[in-house]
């Protein structure tokens, strides 16, 4: 690293200082994106959703878990943060003017789409960081819009997003293809170029409700003043994560084996079902996490404030989940897709969290920012305000 990505080392009184609610649910975020993203590579017989059939009851039980509360749920979540943080710098350079700050976060969207298709080639073709620089470059024009507007695009888009489709990714019966598991090196690239591009260029249609919902939140400073907005989060967590947990049940039973398939277009129905109340999910897994930093200002925990530095690292360790996914599932390298079974990718996904969570815990205590975070930094204020911070 070079001397830029050092800080000095944060003091006793100096965690309070950051507001934890954002930072929390980012780490948080971070275990539900690797639970949701790795049964995707596994491969069997005969495979729906993502997950193989005929496995055992516990990989059954595992599956009616995360189809209950990661799939689907995970993503809503790092859009509205997302959404939640181009609020908060919006805010913080506002003196820059309407003009500055677009040009501003048209660099940020830049890095985040150049490193979002560079993960995508070369690891993770799944990478939604190219989606949400896009999706940046557009919604910029977001920022100076009424509370109003912002919350009616939300719904619009939730409503759009809510019409059935047989190519949802829950109900797919389609195994891991080329893009996902290359045989080799020419495959990878070949395959993997269109579906980057793809995902990049419509990612953001499903992404755009929660992004609003957070540019709305942000403005407010909900998540980083939780005790000011107790009621308001209590009735968004309770709702949010109930519709979720129901919603999610048909396509749950179904996918882990307990009730028969109902014909397509029922099928997809309920697949949309899944999808529209996790993205209400989403939101109120972030409500909740606020009001649970409500609990713990004030006494702060090692484990805590590790997830918390896990989360003002995001974009490093997201990168290091693609890594690890590429290293462990490709077939010209370790090649585990055939062999791990649901509740194993479900430990190699809580594992590679727990192991980002114990090295960003050593760079908050060293004083050392995530690479990724100041390469982007870099891109977006320049290399003299990323030293002078």
């Amino acid at each position: 690293m070079t001397s830029a990505t050092r800080t000095r080392p944060p003091g006793p009184t100096e965690p309070a200082a950051r507001a934890l609610g954002p930072d929390l649910a980012r780490g948080f975020m971070l275990l539900f994106i690797a639970l949701a993203n790795t049964h995707y590579f596994l491969r069997g017989p005969a495979v729906l959703g993502g997950y193989p059939h005929a496995g055992s009851a516990v990989d059954a039980a595992v599956t009616w878990l995360l189809t209950t509360f990661v799939d689907g749920r995970a993503f809503p979540m790092f859009g509205l943060l997302f959404g939640y943080g181009v609020a908060q710098i919006a805010r913080r350079q506002r003196e820059r003017g309407a003009r500055g700050v677009r040009r501003l976060l048209w660099r940020r969207s830049a890095a985040l789409v150049t490193v979002g298709l560079t993960d995508a080639l070369l690891f993770f073709v799944g990478d939604i960081l190219a989606a949400y620089g896009v999706l940046l470059f557009l919604g910029v024009w977001l920022i100076r819009w009424r509370d109003r507007w912002l919350l009616v695009l939300a719904v619009a888009f939730l409503a759009l997003n809510a019409l059935p489709s047989g190519d949802a990714s829950t109900i797919s019966r389609e195994p891991a293809d080329p893009s996902m598991l290359p045989p080799d090196l020419s495959a990878m690239l070949t395959h993997r170029v269109p579906v980057a591009l793809f995902i990049a260029a419509l990612g953001p249609i499903g992404f755009l409700a929660p992004f609003a919902v957070g540019l709305w939140a942000g403005r407010r400073r909900i998540l980083e003043q939780p005790e000011r907005h107790r009621r308001a989060l209590t009735v968004a967590a309770v709702a949010g994560l109930g519709a979720a947990v129901l919603g999610a049940q048909p396509i749950a039973l179904l996918l882990a084996g307990i009730i028969e398939a109902p014909g397509q277009q029922t099928l997809a129905w309920l697949a949309s079902l899944h999808g529209t109340t996790g993205t209400l999910g989403g939101l109120g897994y972030a409500a909740l996490i606020s009001l649970l930093a409500v609990r713990l200002a004030g006494r702060r925990r090692p484990i805590v404030d590790a997830i918390a530095a896990t989360g003002q690292r995001s974009m490093t360790f997201y990168l290091m989940q693609s890594m690890t996914w590429a290293v462990v599932f490709t077939p010209f390298l370790l090649d585990l897709s055939g062999t791990l079974t649901v509740l194993g990718t479900a430990v190699l996904a809580a594992a590679t969290w727990a192991a980002g969570v114990v090295i960003a815990d050593r760079m908050r205590r060293a004083g050392w920012r995530g690479p990724f975070e100041v390469l982007v930094r870099r891109v977006t204020y320049g290399r003299r305000e990323v030293r002078a911070a």
